[in-house]
């Protein structure tokens, strides 16, 4: 008998910013590298013999809780890939859920429906994730496994080997939590669930005693989507002054509004080609609902694709926006004109 613990990615970037991720690269967030401490706890007298992850960074990361302390090799597997979902990949959920909103019911509700330009159906999703989860097991037997995969594609695979229909995953199957681990068995012919979507290690005095209370969005909750603020400069005045600064706003190349539904909700100011933020404002009615950590999102986005590594931000000192640096994982640093200087690294470690 093959034993395999089949495994969720850790909390990634477009978990947290409400971004749609397929087989888009994202890295894991601090909460991530904190489920992957609990994991390797877990998982710390627990014999493996093999550990396979999809090939994307997001899983290969997560992999390490397993294979690092044992000193094994990680084997990539893009048959364990995310599905791709086509022309959505990179996108907000909010602007998904505003452009194409029976396409995102479907593709929770609904898999045996769901089709988009560029994208794969979760019927290949599913036969491509079978055939790489059998073909490692037939390569493997008798031996104890670890696999890396993904929320939606495991959560196809494990309706499958229990006789849900693709019609009914959406009602009878659901995604497992980040790091949720699930115990298949293969006995040369066919594959068995013994427990499904567990995340016991979640729960632990360890993890909790660092976990913040700060109000997540979840699931496939839409949250905001971003364009171009036109005419920026009333606006960009009266947000400023709002979040309790003064003086003349500065000069920045770029400034997206970020809205929930058609309302505008908040603003970002930024210069990507440094990764600067200048700006990052939630409107006070729409404050404590995850939202604002979404604005952060897009200066990820914008900054990498320029080729950057590092975030920063100078707000002002004691004031709210301290606090929301820090939950998004900046750390102070040197001090400039009289303000420290926070700084968060999102560039991928190269020995991953």
């Amino acid at each position: 008998m093959t034993t395999i613990y089949l495994i969720r990615h850790a909390e990634a970037e477009g978990n947290l910013y409400r971004i749609a991720q397929g087989q888009h690269e994202s890295s894991l967030t601090d909460r991530g590298w904190r489920q992957v401490r609990a994991l390797e706890r877990r998982f710390a007298g627990v014999p493996i013999d093999a550990v396979y992850a999809s090939d994307l960074y997001r899983t290969r990361a997560t992999a390490t809780a397993v294979c690092r302390p044992r000193n094994l090799p990680l084997h990539r597997c893009p048959g364990l890939r995310e599905i791709c979902v086509g022309n959505w990949e990179g996108r907000t959920w909010g602007d998904i859920a505003r452009t194409t909103p029976e396409a995102m019911a479907d593709f929770g509700r609904r898999m045996d429906r769901w089709a988009i330009p560029g994208a794969e159906t979760p019927a290949e999703v599913l036969a491509r994730v079978k055939a790489a989860v059998e073909d490692i097991a037939r390569a493997n037997p008798g031996k104890t496994l670890a696999l890396f995969s993904h929320g939606y594609a495991i959560r196809l695979l494990l309706a499958n080997l229990q006789g849900i229909s693709l019609r009914d995953t959406g009602e009878k199957s659901p995604t497992g939590d980040n790091t949720a681990v699930s115990l298949l068995e293969w006995d040369g012919e066919a594959l068995r669930v013994v427990f499904m979507n567990d995340n016991r290690h979640l729960k632990t005095p360890e993890y909790l005693a660092e976990e913040t209370g700060v109000r997540r969005a979840f699931a496939l909750e839409p949250g905001l989507w971003f364009r171009p603020l036109e005419r920026p400069e009333e606006r960009l005045a009266a947000a400023w002054a709002g979040a309790g600064e003064s003086g003349p706003v500065p000069a920045a190349s770029l400034t997206l509004e970020g809205l929930l539904g058609e309302e505008p909700a908040g603003l970002l100011h930024m210069a990507p080609e440094t990764g600067r933020i200048c700006l990052a404002y939630i409107r006070p009615d729409c404050r404590r609902r995850g939202l604002g950590v979404q604005l952060l999102g897009q200066a990820v986005l914008h900054t990498r694709a320029r080729g950057g590594e590092e975030l920063s931000a100078a707000p002002l000192p004691g004031g709210p926006g301290e606090a929301y640096l820090r939950d998004c994982g900046f750390t102070p640093g040197e001090e400039t004109e009289g303000r420290a200087l926070w700084r968060k690294v999102i560039g991928f470690d190269p020995s991953i």
